[in-house]
């Protein structure tokens, strides 16, 4: 693991809590940025090393490969890009883990709907930012005084998830 400031386990313990609370991130083939859509990651709280997506036949990630996530939590104090190799998941068992009715709604067929494809990430490497601001720095920048080495205190330029 590399990384410049911060503390790598305290944000990616804090990375994975935000992705739990939220519904998306920015999905896209790592060379085409054209790709890139909201998608809706589906987590274990067991496998940090993997995400799963559903998607259907059509989409630009039905061939898997290698692909690139950014993510913003919901408070906007958490940032993250991420990279990974999609591949079609082939576990009946974690497909029917992550079907939900918010997943049934996509699909006209439902679980037996000919067109779903169902993804895993393999995750690589993240780079992480906690935007969380201090009162004292939040209160610097509505002064105009310099926070950008406070800020990337809590920045990890590269870590394994």
């Amino acid at each position: 693991m590399k990384h410049a400031e911060g503390n790598p386990d305290e944000l990616k313990t804090k990375f994975w809590k935000a992705l739990a609370d939220s519904s998306f991130l920015f999905l896209q083939n790592r060379n085409d940025s054209s790709s890139a859509v909201p998608m809706a990651p589906q987590l274990d709280k067991d496998a940090n090393s993997s995400i799963w997506f559903f998607t259907h036949d059509k989409s630009d990630f039905k061939d898997g490969g290698p692909a690139v996530a950014t993510f913003q939590s919901k408070g906007h104090d958490m940032f993250a890009r991420f990279d990974g190799h999609l591949v079609r998941e082939t576990s009946k068992e974690r497909f029917d883990q992550f079907w939900s009715n918010f997943v049934e709604a996509w699909y006209e067929g439902g679980k037996d709907d000919p067109h779903i494809v169902f993804l895993r990430m393999d995750l690589g490497t993240a780079e992480i930012w906690d935007g969380d601001m201090s009162l004292l720095n939040t209160a610097k920048m509505a002064l105009g005084m310099y926070v950008h080495d406070e800020a990337e205190e809590k920045h990890v330029k590269q870590a394994s998830l």
